[in-house]
């Protein structure tokens, strides 16, 4: 029969109490970049950190007691192993947990903090899948997937409930496609509630197999490459949600590591909301302008998760302030002699730029004899400022060279 509008109201019920309703955030820079009315449904403020806790509860809480005895197992690339663990801990059962060698430090720690067992094995997480499968069959666990499941998909689905009660005039309504149980969900709920509403999922392009499945018809299996959009690196989706994907979904778009950096980094400084990239591959495609919009639209982006290291969230974050202008590294030529440095800072200071980090460089970068190299990563207001900060130093007589920064 597959999942409908009551199976989701249903899910609701099941979750009440359990599951936090998540904020609809008004996002006014946004909607004055974009020429129309910008929401972002907050799923990184969720217990565990994303929309996960909703599908797993929803079916973990449903299990027999016989089930409940013998525990449960899932395979996840981070977020759902979070809510599985949550969800098995609420219900005090035990859960095994496979991860990917891959994952995240932090997705690790705390799928161990709610008292699951984790095992690292694979590189991806279709090959935890597979090694979950195995332990599975060995010691009788209930699977529960991260997707391929009514029950799943159900209980992601009440997200669309939230944003048809709290956004009645959306227009359309962005969704990051893992395996695609969260956009599955929502766009069930969604098309029954919100009319002529538009639904679009967006994938990372080193990890994309929708748009090739959707084209094959059937699940198609695609080459992996790192992404830092981990949460939604799923090489083949299921045919359940391929099925709704298709019947329920008005488009397919796929961003660039560049661009989903862009969206945490809005994230961040411009909403005040912390969002991992998987979260953040929605928003990417509406920054990058890769879903067709109207003035007269009102846009709902899903946040769904906010589980990001803060090593990878810090080198984001200076990546884009780099790209953006507001970091400049420059390559100084200075005579090798007491004083010169001091000469250099001084023009820098004058210039009311922010010395981030000084190295000296000999060897290295093979400078003339009687010179030093030095390199200097500088905060800078915008480009114009850092060009200016740039011919100063020319014109007192220190070589000065741009380094280009590739993504």
């Amino acid at each position: 029969m597959g999942v409908t509008l009551s199976d989701i109201n249903d899910a609701r019920r099941q979750l009440s109490g359990v599951v936090d309703p998540t904020p609809l955030v008004h996002d006014e820079m946004l909607s004055a970049r974009l020429g129309v009315d910008m929401h972002l449904k907050a799923e990184n403020l969720q217990r565990g950190g994303s929309f996960k806790i909703r599908g797993a509860y929803n079916k973990i809480s449903r299990l027999n007691d016989d089930e409940k005895a013998l525990g449960v197992i899932t395979a996840s690339a981070g977020n759902h192993a979070q809510g599985v663990a949550l969800a098995a801990r609420l219900n005090g059962i035990k859960a095994t947990i496979v991860l990917p060698k891959t994952a995240p430090l932090t997705k690790i720690v705390a799928t161990r903090a709610q008292g699951a067992d984790v095992i690292l094995e694979g590189g991806t997480f279709d090959e935890a899948v597979a090694f979950s499968r195995g332990l599975q069959k060995e010691h009788g666990y209930t699977y529960v997937h991260a997707f391929d499941d009514d029950l799943i998909i159900a209980g992601q689905g009440t997200i669309g409930l939230e944003i048809a009660e709290t956004l009645r005039k959306a227009t359309v309504i962005v969704v990051p496609i893992g395996g695609g149980g969260i956009v599955s969900g929502i766009a069930i709920a969604a098309k029954e509630l919100i009319p002529n509403v538009r639904v679009i999922g967006v994938q990372a392009e080193n990890c994309a197999p929708v748009a090739q499945s959707l084209k094959a018809g059937k699940p198609v299996d695609i080459s992996y490459k790192q992404t830092i959009a981990d949460g939604i690196a799923v090489k083949t989706p299921a045919e359940r949600t391929l099925a709704i994907i298709k019947d329920k979904v008005d488009d397919i778009v796929e961003v660039s590591e560049e661009e989903i950096a862009r969206a945490i980094f809005h994230c961040a400084q411009n909403a005040h909301l912390v969002v991992e990239g998987a979260g953040a591959a929605g928003l990417a495609a509406l920054l990058a302008g890769k879903v067709d919009l109207k003035a007269t639209d009102t846009v709902c982006a899903v946040l769904c998760g906010g589980n990001i290291d803060g090593n990878l969230l810090a080198r984001v974050i200076e990546q884009v302030l780099v790209r953006q202008g507001r970091y400049i590294i420059l390559k100084v030529l200075v005579p090798d002699r007491p004083g010169s440095l001091s000469g250099m800072l001084k023009i820098v200071a004058d210039e009311h730029a922010n010395v981030v980090e000084v190295y000296h460089q000999r060897a290295i970068w093979l400078a003339p004899l009687g010179s030093v190299g030095i390199e200097m990563i500088l905060e800078v207001r915008d480009q114009d400022h850092g060009d200016s900060v740039h011919d100063r130093l020319n014109v007192a007589g220190y070589y000065a060279e741009t380094v280009d920064q590739e993504w």
